[in-house]
């Protein structure tokens, strides 16, 4: 898992090239709206995206991580179904429902059933390389989705030139993001994160919970602000050090959402003496949201090995697997 971490902007890369090198073809439809499907490491790439171009396109991008499509869609509807594996059950129900619905059909994944149903029946497909943990492979199944995007003229930022100037970011800063998430773990250090992002940002913060649940092997919640103001902020009214508050920032949020910040953390700091703030670097939503990510998944990792747990292991959901198997 370290390596893969250390990769991740290899996988950036490789990822764009591979998605340059698609035979992506346009469609006659009209696309009136996108529903991106999947779950997991292989679904949080269609929340955060979907956040980063609602400022560029003009249809509404919405993510399902459920076995059953929204009612919405049809044959103006542009479905994406993304499976690391290819064998998503979830992620196979849906698409079938798709095809039902005569809806436009693209697929990311390594392998497995999508990668055959998307060759049998000629959707526009983006294969990446396999043989990683799907939450280790988010650099190779993210930038797929704006090169699909892209091809359907939903978008018109050019997000190829984001993803490299966040290449050279986070190669440039490397060391120092191993060294702020070194002395986060220390602060992280059994305690319970809670997880905090302005609305925008929120992908990030699912990112940064999931890669606490499922490397650090810890229970984690994360909201967001406005919306945290108006109902969890009432609920901070117990001291409890076992609690430690992690703020992902940008110096360009929104002025009223900073503003919130500094009185939340005025309330926070009557509860828990542990509150952290992570500020991004870049220019780009897309370059701050990678360098945010990034800083979590070392965290998540550097956490399991002061732990001194298996990174990788996911026992539970891999028996949850096996019973569902049964049906």
């Amino acid at each position: 898992m370290r390596e893969l971490i250390e990769n991740f902007t290899q996988h950036i890369s490789e990822s764009i090239a591979i998605s340059e090198n698609a035979n992506l073809r346009p469609t006659n439809k009209k696309i009136n709206n996108v529903l991106i499907c999947g779950l997991g490491g292989s679904g949080i790439g269609g929340t955060i995206i979907s956040q980063i171009v609602a400022t560029d396109t003009q249809v509404p991008v919405i993510v399902n991580k459920d076995y059953n499509i929204p009612a919405f869609v049809n044959e103006n509807t542009l479905v994406i179904c993304c499976s690391y594996s290819g064998n998503t059950e979830e992620s196979l129900e849906m698409l079938i429902q798709a095809q039902q619905k005569n809806a436009e059909i693209a697929c990311v994944t390594s392998g497995g059933k999508l990668k055959e149903i998307a060759q049998q029946k000629n959707y526009n497909h983006i294969i990446i390389p396999s043989g990683h943990p799907p939450r280790a492979a988010f650099g190779l199944s993210f930038p797929p989705l704006f090169f699909l995007l892209k091809n359907y003229q939903l978008i018109s930022n050019d997000y190829t030139k984001q993803l490299k100037s966040a290449i050279n970011i986070l190669d440039k800063e490397e060391n120092n993001i191993l060294t702020e998430a070194r002395t986060i773990t220390e602060k992280l250090f059994q305690k319970i994160p809670v997880i905090y992002a302005a609305a925008n940002y929120e992908g990030v913060a699912i990112r940064f919970r999931q890669q606490i649940n499922e490397n650090s092997k810890m229970l984690c919640w994360h909201h967001v602000i406005p919306e945290m103001n108006h109902n969890e902020l009432v609920g901070w009214t117990s001291k409890n050090e076992d609690l430690a508050v992690v703020i992902f920032r940008n110096e360009d949020d929104y002025f009223r959402t900073q503003k919130r910040i500094e009185v939340n953390k005025a309330v926070f700091q009557q509860y828990t003496s542990t509150i952290i703030e992570i500020y991004s670097k870049g220019s780009s939503q897309l370059e701050k949201a990678l360098y945010l990510i990034h800083i979590g998944d070392w965290v998540s990792y550097l956490l399991a090995e002061k732990k001194g747990i298996d990174v990788t292991e996911v026992d539970v959901i891999t028996n949850l697997k096996n019973e569902l198997s049964k049906i």
